[in-house]
């Protein structure tokens, strides 16, 4: 049985100054699709069974849980956002590895980050708003909730990339 061996790591890569191979940044993609999905799946579970309780009927407003449905979706488009790279290449490409294809991942997993986010501000806010009982603090704590999502997934990654480029400029 062949073993597959295992890519150096990025870090290793830019260490030695190397730009890590196609086949390297394939796993590394493909691994960080692996490694958000289970997350996803648990949010979604603990979402569905939410629907099933006797409170979702009785104590959310019909708004609430029509948010609450919404979160729901997002959070399916997160899972097949996510998965989508694996299957592609799987489907379309087996055997080869191009820069259009990691460019293409990289797209969907973002895009699945942004689901995903949307998805656990508006369930903190149907939260927030079924335990505070007032609705603008409700929305306040949501839109916070996104606030904290978007400056750790997007903006922290963005403005580290600014820094390495004027770094690399100058």
């Amino acid at each position: 049985m062949a073993r597959r061996s295992t890519p150096a790591s990025p870090a290793s890569a830019k260490a030695t100054g190397a730009e890590p191979s196609l086949e390297d940044q394939t796993t590394y993609v493909l691994d960080e699709a692996r490694m958000v999905l289970p997350g996803i799946q648990a949010l979604f579970g603990f979402q569905l069974i939410a629907v099933f309780s006797d409170r979702f009927l009785v104590d959310l407003t019909p708004t609430d849980r029509a948010l609450h449905l919404f979160a729901i979706l997002a959070v399916a488009v997160a899972v097949a956002l996510v998965m989508t790279p694996a299957a592609f290449h799987r489907q379309v490409q087996p055997r080869k590895i191009t820069s259009q294809f990691l460019s293409l991942a990289s797209v969907l997993i973002t895009a699945a980050m942004v689901a995903l986010m949307i998805a656990i501000a508006v369930d903190v806010y149907v939260v927030a708003h079924l335990v505070l009982q007032t609705l603008g603090l409700a929305i306040l704590v949501g839109l916070l909730t996104a606030v904290v999502f978007g400056a750790c997934w997007f903006g922290l990654p963005r403005l580290r990339s600014a820094r390495r480029n004027a770094l690399l400029s100058t």
